[in-house]
């Protein structure tokens, strides 16, 4: 009987399938999980599923405070309705980047067309908006499909997910999302924090903003500085 050969090779296929569209794998494709700069004192922050008209505002402001730079993976639907605020992300320093166009849950298993609609529309609506075509890509929960790599070729664009990463949209703790931010921190890493879809603490307000002044406190303690992907990423 081939049936157990069978069932075999079909789990393999499935379970090399599943690790190549790990946010943080390669096989498929380059993939930028660090920035590629070595032994600058240096980490990029990003911020998806923006903008939002409360939270956003404020992340700039703390931003600003710190003399920080950071990138802001957008969701182009949600840009569209707030066009004011990617300029102004832009005026203070900052970049816009790339997140779908409606961010849904089947990205990394859509279709070629429907990959290049979700990225191509939202290429669209930012360069409209801020005059500025976006040089990176992160995918709806980072996950990939063995298809997007032509798609994002087809936009000019890099693939980029993270090193380290607070699940900030889920956990209502501030402290624990600080915790797996900060640890093993060092120089070249890529966080990734939310502006959209932000979690909220037990007194209901958003998490990434009790934890954004202590990480850039952190940072600043470290001598590592924050920067946007476009200050160090050609």
């Amino acid at each position: 009987m081939l049936w157990p050969q069978i069932l075999a090779l079909i789990a393999l296929n499935h379970a090399t399938l599943t690790a190549s569209m790990h946010p943080r794998g390669r096989f498929l494709g380059p993939n930028l999980v660090r920035l590629p700069i070595a032994g600058a004192a240096q980490v990029a922050l990003t911020f998806d599923d923006g903008p939002d008209p409360v939270v956003t505002p404020r992340v700039l402001d703390l931003l600003d405070v710190a003399q920080a730079r950071a990138s802001f993976f957008v969701i182009g639907a949600r840009a569209a309705r707030h066009p004011a605020l990617l300029r102004e992300i832009l005026a203070r320093g900052h970049t816009v980047e790339n997140h779908s166009q409606t961010h849904p849950a089947s990205f990394a298993a859509r279709g070629l067309w429907a990959l290049r609609r979700e990225v191509s529309q939202a290429q669209d609506v930012i360069a409209g908006i801020t005059g500025t075509a976006p040089r990176f890509f992160r995918a709806p929960m980072g996950l990939r499909s063995p298809l997007l790599d032509p798609v994002l070729a087809g936009q000019g664009l890099r693939l980029v997910s993270w090193t380290r990463r607070g699940y900030d949209t889920s956990r209502r703790d501030p402290q624990r999302v600080l915790r797996s931010l900060t640890r093993g921190l060092g120089p070249r890493d890529i966080l990734l924090l939310h502006d959209g879809n932000a979690g909220r603490d037990e007194r209901g307000d958003p998490v990434v903003l009790s934890v954004l002044p202590a990480l850039l406190a952190a940072l600043q303690a470290d001598g590592l500085r924050p920067v946007s992907l476009a200050d160090v990423a050609a």
